[in-house]
């Protein structure tokens, strides 16, 4: 070993993460204490039988490959291969524990190296270096996504933030008047104010309604209502609020979802403290969202809502420019689809001539789990009552016909036909709520792989459209249905082993061939979203949780302490940024007026992008590793 100039180094080192976040007085001290290590081909770096691990490796020059004990590394979640401006054992300096893997130099290949103590001293001088090293993955996680973001944001040239607090966007206070003034006193105020609204609040300053000039028209004017009248009794007392350290996006949903133009924003106490509109959410924006869903809600035909889908798209475009997270996307894209769906039943419910049998419409698969990217076909059902007198069979022949026109309306509206026919059109989709019932028992008892695959698909669903309270009591039946079933479980958590991530022997990406329809590319949703999804789905039902989200379920289930909390923030940050990268693939897909695709060729990712995704691949290995070791397979 040899001690390398420390002037050298940082210039290196600032060309990767965590270092290049770090300040030059921290980047000083490690260049300072860094070692330089060369190790010929084949040589052993440490492993299980050194002890706890005594320093961290950075590799300058080489590749380092993690092997485990038994030097198998087919299927082994340890199995890894790091490469120039990576770092290790991270996990096992922090843990001071002995390292799981035997790491060897799979060339010649030159580290830094750092001893514990000057580890450790790091650790407490740089915050950029300790955040990087107890959260190793969303740190690379944040440096990607800024990186996706940026490229987005050179598409949109206007985009706002919807993901920051409510409070920076508030530019006044708040115009209000106490309860007990009257019409005239509060129209002064809007006058001499120069708005379009007054909140009505308390003497504690707590808001108690809004009035607005529509009001004075509608409410004051065309009634003939004299100026003396108290502005309690005119003002609309269904206020909605939100505190105000609340995100943007939350309003933009919660203003979506009541179909509002403005809320309140409330201290801790409830105070008012400000006013936001629609315009103040949106006001760099192209295409506002409470907009976009209102105009959904006001379409009168099917064709009007078929022009929707490009504004739907290029609100994702603006709102991956503004930061937005996936979770925040797959909501906000699930929620108007939700709104389409709601219409189009609305429209064709209206053109029926005869009266219409109650019924409950379902979404399946991934919009039952809200998790609806821009491609997705079809995934619904109806859960209809039986009234006393009638039969199930009557009911169904009655509605089938009405689920036809609906699907053939969402098939015009973007949503394609389902290839395997789980739509509600469908009599085996059309049941009451003892028929489904029925139906998942047979599927929980038999255990057929056809079961198993229909259950990945049917067991994640959720009411769009009619009453929920069956839904709730098939969910909450279905919970403890398969609780109680051991080996339904088990045979659940094998299928939910099928779809590895495409990771080869060392760790390198799996791509299909160069002769195939997709050359070089790897599915990111069997491959990559799957193995979270199928995890998180047997986590919930093997706990009696009845969300339907990933995200939810696996954050319930740490709750519930089935898995740890770690674990489960690794999975849901790896699970997100391979939703990220399909968003984005559709996204230019559809920008390049191609088919949209699951495939993805990973070459076209930078070293850090690709970095990321072989973490994410690997963390969906670990979760099936989880799996594999709690059900014995």
């Amino acid at each position: 070993m040899a001690t390398s100039s420390p002037a050298a180094i940082p210039e290196f080192l600032g060309r990767h993460a965590p270092f290049s976040q770090m300040t030059h007085e921290h980047l000083a001290f490690l260049a300072e204490h860094l070692v330089v290590a060369r190790y010929p081909q084949g040589t052993v770096l440490l492993g299980p039988d050194d002890g706890p691990a005594q320093r961290l490796y950075i590799i300058r020059e080489g590749r380092v490959r993690g092997v485990s004990p038994s030097g198998q590394t087919a299927g082994n979640d340890n199995a890894w291969e790091l490469v120039s401006g990576e770092c290790f054992p991270v996990g096992a300096l922090l843990a001071r524990r002995p390292v799981h893997t035997i790491s060897r130099a799979v060339e010649d290949t030159t580290c830094f190296t750092l001893e514990r103590a000057h580890f450790e001293a790091l650790l407490e001088r740089s915050a950029a270096f300790r955040d990087f090293c107890t959260r190793r993955i969303a740190n690379l996680l944040d440096d990607a996504l800024r990186g996706i973001q940026a490229h987005s944001a050179a598409e949109v040239s206007e985009a706002g933030s919807l993901n920051v607090p409510l409070r920076t966007l508030i530019r006044r206070p708040a115009v209000s008047c106490r309860s007990g003034a009257t019409v005239g006193e509060a129209v002064q105020t809007i006058h001499n104010e120069h708005v379009g609204s007054i909140v009505v609040t308390d003497t504690e300053q707590r808001p108690l309604g809004i009035f607005t000039l529509h009001d004075l028209l509608s409410r004051v004017v065309l009634r003939d209502r004299a100026l003396s009248t108290p502005i309690d009794t005119v003002a609309t007392r269904e206020l909605v609020t939100l505190g105000r350290e609340a995100f943007a996006y939350e309003a933009a949903l919660l203003m979506t979802r009541r179909g509002i133009r403005h809320l309140c924003v409330t201290d801790a106490q409830g105070r008012l403290v400000g006013v936001l509109s629609e315009r103040d959410l949106f006001s760099l924006q192209r295409i506002g969202l409470v907009s976009l869903s209102r105009a959904i809600n006001r379409a009168e035909t099917v064709d009007a809502l078929a022009r929707f889908g490009q504004d739907i798209q290029r609100l994702v475009e603006q709102m991956l420019a503004q930061g937005a997270s996936v979770d925040q996307l797959t909501q906000i894209v699930s929620q108007l689809n939700d709104g389409l769906t709601q219409r189009i039943i609305a429209l064709v419910l209206a053109e029926q001539r005869a009266a219409c049998p109650a019924f409950t419409w379902l979404s399946f698969g991934s919009e039952g789990r809200r998790e609806q990217t821009l491609k997705t076909d079809q995934d619904n059902g109806i859960l209809f009552p039986v009234p006393s007198g009638t039969s199930a069979a009557t009911v169904r022949g009655a509605l089938l016909p009405l689920a036809e026109r609906i699907n053939q309306a969402l098939a015009r509206c973007g949503f394609p036909l389902c290839p395997g026919n789980i739509m509600a059109g469908n009599p085996e989709c059309c049941l009451s709520l003892d028929e489904w019932k029925a139906k998942f028992e047979r599927w929980i008892d038999q255990g057929t792989p056809e079961h198993l695959l229909k259950a990945s698909i049917f067991f994640d669903f959720r009411p769009l459209y009619g009453d929920a309270t069956p839904v709730q009591e098939l969910h909450a039946w279905l919970a403890e249905r398969v609780y109680v079933n051991s080996r339904f479980r088990q045979q659940m958590a094998a299928n939910a082993l099928r779809n590895r991530p495409p990771l080869g022997l060392f760790g390198d990406f799996k791509v299909s061939s160069a002769r195939g329809a997709h050359p070089h590319s790897l599915d990111l949703k069997l491959h990559g979203v799957t193995p979270f999804v199928d995890g998180a789905r047997l986590f919930a039902l093997s706990n009696r949780i009845t969300e339907t989200n990933t995200i939810a379920r696996l954050r319930q289930a740490a709750r519930n302490e089935a898995v740890s909390g770690a674990d489960a923030d690794a999975w849901i940050e790896s699970y997100q940024y391979i939703q990220l990268l399909r968003m984005r693939a559709h996204q230019q897909q559809a920008q390049r007026g191609e088919p949209l695709s699951n495939f993805f060729d990973p070459g076209t990712l930078n070293a850090l992008n690709q970095r990321v995704l072989k973490e994410a691949f690997r963390q969906a290995r670990r979760l099936q590793s989880k799996i594999a070791l709690e059900y014995q397979l």
